[in-house]
């Protein structure tokens, strides 16, 4: 009984049947990395736990898948601790500062004190240093959050705890020549998906994943 307990923990959650029908399907298998890499960060940084992936803050650098992925709705559920940082990259080349040469939506503990100074376009849901989320819609730090991105051609919006509160089209934020020269990753059509290590422990769980024409 207890092996049986042991290895229910280390399965990832099933699929809503809802979710399946539409064409969802897990980026995470709830035992193991396979499917992913991690890049310029240390073995020890990313592991799974009890069914999770895991991120330990020993370290920067992130992980990616192993395939690229153009247009898709992608869903997870992450927890921060106090003073959490982290973001989810998408559309990401395997090398050089994501956030600039593919996109960073951030996650971080918006109601931390030591945030309360940030601009808008840092805080949770946000494209991040491009595009400002359009409210705060974030849980305190250890409690889950629910998070999906919808990358369809030039658009690009986050829904964060059932709240859309990103709606961006790329190609109008790149208007900006201060913008698109310091943002070159806005033009990227397809990439990794990435899981970020700033600083801090992040929780990961129930990563699924459409992918759009």
């Amino acid at each position: 009984m207890c092996l049986i307990l042991l290895l229910a923990l280390l399965v990832a959650e099933p699929l809503d049947p809802r979710e399946k029908a539409e064409g969802f399907v897990p980026l995470f298998n709830g035992s193991d990395l396979t499917g992913w890499k991690r890049y310029a960060t240390k073995t020890d940084t990313w592991i799974v736990e009890d069914g999770k992936i895991v991120c330990t803050g020993k370290g920067g650098g992130w992980l990616g898948t192993e395939r690229d992925y153009a247009n898709f709705i992608l869903r997870l559920e992450y927890r921060l601790n106090p003073g959490g940082n982290s973001g989810v990259y998408i559309r990401a080349p395997e090398e050089g500062h994501i956030s600039r040469v593919g996109m960073e939506i951030q996650i971080l503990d918006d109601h931390d004190p030591r945030y309360a100074k940030l601009h808008f376009y840092q805080y949770t849901g946000s494209i991040y240093h491009v595009v400002a989320p359009t409210q705060r819609a974030s849980k305190p730090a250890g409690q889950w959050n629910s998070l999906e991105i919808r990358a369809e051609g030039r658009q690009i919006t986050v829904v964060l705890n059932g709240r859309t509160i990103v709606d961006a089209d790329l190609d109008r934020v790149r208007k900006d020549p201060a913008v698109a020269k310091e943002h070159p990753g806005l033009a990227r059509t397809s990439g990794r998906i990435g899981l970020q290590s700033h600083s801090e422990r992040v929780e990961f769980r129930n990563l699924r994943l459409k992918e759009l024409p």
